[in-house]
């Protein structure tokens, strides 16, 4: 009851509309009609609302009655919503799962596995975080995120359980307006030092962590989107994910260079699934982790 309000009459009052009549409400509900008829005498008398215009042989809803079944409708359907997460809540599923994940991450595997996670559970509420370099590790370990993917960084906290889910392959690219890309010696660590080298970075530590740094001449990038874009324009080179510069790869606005080095070969990143080790997993969490284990990560051939 919310005041001298009760579902009941809202649930009476929706299932009129429904069906066409109180008689026809009543065989519904099985309920004698006069019992229909009370509900909404003690619905309008305590509303003060007139909600059917009992003129006519059968009674019509007025415009005023057509308006509160909509808001009838959506209250029934938030009690209904409130009983299942109650109940959900009640057998381990979490009431929020908040997740963060490192730019860098592919994004159609994750969403696939998110989508499995809503038809499983589609009253979970979900946050995403997705943001530089470290940020899904320190998320996970404050608290504000219960799984974060990322890349396993030689800092990482003890208190973090890490899960393997796949290998990230990385490339070293250029725009084809680059001097790099017109250089005729076989290229080497000392001459793409010759060059600006523009990499990834924790926004939290200015001078690090930053992966595969030769040159220095650096443009230190947080975003891995934006990063990208300057790529493109050739304001230098970088590594990044095979699968994220791989269109540009096939479309020729971006070049992959050929390294004589193996000391500057990129090769790939790990990318796993971390959570703090003394706080269990929900029900969620414990499902949306299975099914990051066991989904196709890279689609790139």
């Amino acid at each position: 009851m919310i005041g001298s309000l009760t579902l009941d009459q809202l649930r009476v009052l929706v299932t009129i509309a429904d069906a066409g009549s109180f008689s026809a409400a009543g065989r519904q509900l099985r309920r004698a009609q006069s019992a229909i008829s009370h509900a909404i005498q003690s619905l309008e008398a305590s509303q003060g609302i007139c909600l059917f215009d009992r003129s006519g042989r059968i009674p019509e809803l007025t415009e005023a009655g057509r308006a509160l079944v909509a808001q009838a409708r959506y209250v029934l359907s938030q009690a209904d919503i409130f009983e299942r997460t109650a109940q959900a809540i009640a057998t381990g599923l979490e009431p929020e799962l908040p997740i963060a994940f490192d730019s860098f991450v592919p994004t159609p595997p994750v969403i696939r596995c998110l989508a499995g996670l809503q038809s499983h559970y589609p009253d979970l509420a979900v946050t995403l975080f997705t943001e530089g370099m470290g940020a899904a590790e320190r998320r996970v370990r404050d608290g504000s995120a219960t799984l974060g993917l990322c890349a396993l960084l030689p800092s990482m906290a003890q208190e973090l359980q890490a899960i393997p889910l796949t290998e990230i392959s990385m490339v070293l690219v250029i725009a084809p307006s680059h001097p790099l890309a017109r250089e005729k010696r076989p290229l080497t660590r000392d001459i793409l030092a010759e060059h600006v080298q523009l990499i990834l970075t924790d926004p939290l530590q200015r001078q690090g962590p930053s992966f595969s740094v030769v040159s220095t001449k650096l443009w230190r990038f947080v975003d891995i989107a934006r990063r990208l874009e300057f790529l493109l324009a050739g304001f230098g080179w970088g590594t990044m994910p095979l699968h994220l510069v791989h269109p540009y790869l096939e479309s020729g606005k971006l070049l992959k260079l050929a390294i004589d080095d193996p000391a500057v070969l990129p090769g790939s990143i790990g990318l796993y699934a971390i959570h703090q080790r003394q706080r269990p997993l929900g029900v969620g969490a414990r499902w949306l982790l299975s099914e990051l284990q066991n989904t196709q990560w890279i689609d790139v051939p």
